[in-house]
């Protein structure tokens, strides 16, 4: 018979185990008071949505180092913005986090909410980031369920409805575990447990705090949760990308439209990705060369491959689409990653100085 899990167990174990990081607050400060700054949450939870810990840090870094509060952020070029979150993936969410700021900043004085019912109604905050704001910056015992938190609680109570279909019976039982005291930090003790302990493969039960509360591991069947209903295989985009170089050293680059895919993002003109290929649609006459290879990419719903186009354009060059960029004001790491692995590859074929 297992224990009954409960809360207090999880935050002692918290209290001497809580992952540091750059937006958070350790739990000894949280208890004398001091609770985190609800931009750094906020800006935390977006960057880390679909995205490691570990790729998030640096971002976040960044960030706070250009736009040290929302409203600096509210003030921030779009493209300054989009340029500093390249590389990061899922573009809408930065498109999103400047709507945010800026509301914010401007409907709210640049002070966040505190509820989740108030926070729901700022652009880009959905029910789980308004969860995870109102509980970790605010203390307020809002059930935050991540698949962490989705992983720690199928195991927990032995769940074996797969997932997508278990979330409302997951959320259920993690809205029960839920404490009024210490939510904030009972909220990110349980994601810590799912990502250091209680992970996907080879969960570490014996140092596990509920390790006698754990029906999975009492019937043998942890490591096989949480299940999970199969996915439809990803189909494959293909499309052409050219890269043109004006004699003066100057790249022809495009805005992508606000909306869709890599919206708003700086990238090079190419044709659309269908799923047969597509016929050749040069931006501007030139010789337009095959440098070999192709860049291949996975977005969330397909696989992409583009084909690459080098040229040498003059410098009075009558283009139907993009502008062109100097040198000097030109970054690859303002590209999304897509366009920079074609940059990278075009690269060895053209000069580069």
């Amino acid at each position: 018979m297992c224990e009954t899990p409960k809360s207090g167990d999880l935050l002692d174990w918290y209290d001497q185990n809580a992952r540091a990081m750059p937006w958070r607050t350790a739990p000894a400060d949280r208890k004398a008071g001091h609770l985190p700054d609800p931009y750094r949450v906020w800006l935390s939870e977006v960057m880390l949505q679909q995205t490691t810990v570990a790729a998030v840090r640096g971002y976040f870094l960044r960030f706070i180092e250009l736009w040290p509060t929302v409203v600096d952020l509210a003030k921030a070029d779009d493209a300054a913005v989009m340029g500093e979150w390249a590389g990061l993936g899922y573009y809408a969410r930065a498109r999103n986090l400047l709507k945010c700021a800026r509301a914010v900043a401007n409907e709210h004085d640049g002070a966040f909410p505190t509820t989740h019912a108030e926070l729901l109604k700022l652009p880009g905050i959905g029910p789980y980031t308004a969860s995870a704001i109102a509980s970790i910056a605010f203390d307020r015992p809002e059930t935050v369920v991540d698949g962490n938190v989705e992983r720690v609680m199928s195991r927990l109570f032995a769940v074996q409805t797969p997932l997508p279909a278990a979330k409302p019976v997951l959320t259920d039982l993690a809205a029960k575990l839920t404490p009024s005291e210490r939510p904030g930090d009972y909220a990110q003790a349980v994601m810590d447990l799912g990502a250091t302990i209680c992970t996907p493969r080879n969960p570490a039960c014996g140092i596990c705090p509920w390790i006698n509360a754990c029906q999975a591991r009492s019937s043998g069947i942890a490591a096989s949760l949480p299940r999970k209903t199969p996915k439809k295989a990803k189909p494959t985009r293909f499309g052409i990308v050219y890269l043109g170089r004006r004699e003066d050293g100057a790249w022809l680059l495009e805005t992508r439209p606000s909306k869709g895919l890599l919206g708003g993002m700086l990238g090079w003109p190419g044709t659309e990705w269908t799923v047969e290929a597509q016929a050749e649609t040069p931006p501007c006459p030139a010789d337009w060369q095959d440098p070999g290879g192709e860049v291949r990419h996975t977005f969330t719903h397909f696989h992409l491959i583009l084909e690459i186009r080098v040229a040498v354009l003059p410098r009075e060059n009558p283009q139907d689409r993009g502008h062109f960029v100097m040198p000097s004001d030109f970054r690859p790491s303002d590209l999304p990653t897509v366009m920079r692995k074609a940059f990278d590859l075009a690269s060895s074929a053209m000069a580069m100085d």
